[in-house]
C-alpha cells in the first residue's frame, strides 16, 4: 500500500507541491479543502478514506491536497498517505475541548515519525466561529507545539473554514515554509556535491 501511494505522490519540479491534510473526524478538513476549491462550502458528509484535489488558492501557488478521513480506524492508514508529503495541514476543532487530548496524540504520532521530523506543519485551529474555541496561543499549549525542535516550522493560524477565515492566509504559510525548506535542502546537496567533487580531486 505504501509504494501504490508513494507511485501517486510521486513529483518533479513544476509539479504542484503535494500536502496531507490530517485531523480527527469533524474537525472540518473537507469544509477547507471545498473553500480552496470551490470558493464557498456545501453540506458534507464524513470522508471515508480520502478526497484529493489540487487547488491554486492564489497565483503563484498550485497544492494538490490529500483530504485523508479521521475516523478512528482511517487513522491507521494517514502513515501510508503522509511518509511521501511536503507539508502537513493539521485541522482541530478549536470548539470542542473534550477531543483536544486525542488530537494532540494523533498530531505528535505524525511528528514522532522519522521522516516526518521536519516537514513544515500548518494548524487550522477551524471552528472559530463557535462559543468556547480557543485562540492560537492555547491551541499551540494543547497540541504541545513549543517541545517541537527549533528548527522545525509550524504555525497556528485561527479559522472559519465555512466562512473562508484564515485558510488562503494558511496556505501561504505553508507554501513559504516549504519553500525555504526546500532551498535549504538544495543549499546542502550542492555542499555535499562540492565536497564530493574537491575530495575525488585530491
Amino acid at each position: 500500500m505504501g509504494s501504490m501511494f508513494g507511485k501517486f505522490l510521486s513529483t518533479n519540479k513544476g509539479e504542484p507541491i503535494r500536502v496531507c491534510m490530517l485531523g480527527l473526524d469533524a474537525a472540518g478538513k473537507t469544509t477547507v479543502l471545498q473553500r480552496l476549491k470551490l470558493k464557498e462550502c456545501t453540506r458534507t458528509l464524513p470522508t471515508i478514506g480520502f478526497n484529493v484535489e489540487t487547488v491554486t488558492p492564489f497565483k503563484g501557488l498550485t497544492l494538490t491536497i490529500w483530504d485523508i478521513g479521521g475516523q478512528d480506524k482511517i487513522r491507521q492508514l494517514w502513515k501510508h498517505y503522509y511518509t511521501t508529503t511536503e507539508g502537513i495541514i493539521y485541522v482541530v476543532d478549536s470548539a470542542d475541548s473534550s477531543r483536544f487530548g486525542e488530537a494532540a496524540s494523533e498530531l505528535n504520532a505524525i511528528l514522532n515519525e522519522d521522516n516526518m521530523a521536519k516537514i513544515p506543519l500548518v494548524v487550522l485551529a477551524n471552528k472559530q466561529d463557535l462559543p468556547g474555541a480557543i485562540n492560537v496561543a492555547e491551541m499551540e499549549g494543547v497540541l504541545q507545539l513549543h517541545d517541537l525542535p527549533p528548527d522545525h516550522n509550524w504555525h497556528v493560524q485561527e479559522c472559519c473554514a465555512i466562512k473562508g477565515k484564515g485558510v488562503s492566509e494558511a496556505m501561504n504559510t505553508l507554501s513559504k515554509f516549504i519553500k525555504n525548506k526546500n532551498a535549504s535542502q538544495n543549499g546542502r546537496n550542492k555542499r555535499k556535491q562540492s565536497q564530493g567533487t574537491e575530495l575525488s580531486g585530491t
